[in-house]
């Protein structure tokens, strides 16, 4: 009990009035709200007005926000993480394979990071350094851009892939993780279950969308999405 206690506080965090604002108008059908709405939606997730207004100043004073016409504007740069809430497109998985290796030497830490940080973003998991891998079952090809740091390989049936697949992603971690929150989010209380939503959403960007042939036993990936989906779209229902 005790430790997933410990689990469950470094999961579901508090969240600032701001990444709340943020959070809020990212799910919003569109970027551009009006004040009242803005404190609508923040205090039904248990937010009270006058701290939300403060923030809502402080991110125009930091152009996170643009005001025009008594609405604001969500920075597009901060919009454009929308594409995180949504699970990424599959295709059905015929046993291939993408790989890619990373060429450049001797480059600065922050490129390095940036690269990493990257390939990570296209749900690729690193089998040992400089070798990235992921089963070839999602509708994107890899950027054209990273052939400059990069060779790119497209890899035929593997030998054990549940084995490699495990050797890729710590999957009974993230499935922990994913039953910690999706208790979490059934909290009553509207600030507790927002930071739950967040948490989950987070994970969410981690995850390995695995092919169905893949995928451990209960798998709890698809009803920790319907659940953030569903209190994304409530969010939306008050009046964003």
């Amino acid at each position: 009990m005790k430790s997933a206690v410990t689990g469950f506080d470094a999961l579901v965090r508090p969240v600032s009035a701001r990444s709340a604002v943020i959070r809020i108008l990212i799910a919003a059908d569109s970027p551009t709200t009006t004040s009242s709405e803005i404190c609508a939606a923040t205090t039904a997730v248990g937010y009270p007005e006058t701290t939300v207004r403060v923030a809502v100043s402080r991110m125009v004073a930091a152009g996170e926000l643009i005001r025009e016409h008594r609405a604001y504007t969500l920075d597009p740069a901060l919009r454009a993480r929308r594409t995180e809430l949504a699970a990424p497109p599959v295709r059905p998985w015929d046993g291939d394979w993408e790989q890619v290796v990373i060429t450049a030497a001797g480059r600065p830490s922050a490129e390095r990071a940036a690269l990493r940080a990257r390939l990570l973003s296209l749900r690729l998991a690193e089998l040992r350094e400089g070798v990235w891998l992921r089963p070839a079952n999602l509708v994107r090809p890899l950027p054209a851009d990273l052939t400059t740091a990069t060779i790119q390989f497209r890899l035929r049936e593997v030998d054990n892939p549940a084995a490699l697949i495990t050797a890729l992603w710590p999957l009974a971690d993230w499935s922990s993780r994913a039953r910690l929150l999706l208790d979490a989010i059934e909290n009553p209380d509207p600030a507790a279950r927002f930071a739950a939503v967040c948490a989950a959403l987070d994970l969410l960007t981690t995850d390995p969308a695995l092919p169905e042939a893949l995928q451990p036993d209960d798998w709890p990936v698809g009803a920790l999405r319907a659940e953030t989906s569903a209190y994304l779209a409530w969010v939306r229902q008050l009046g964003l």
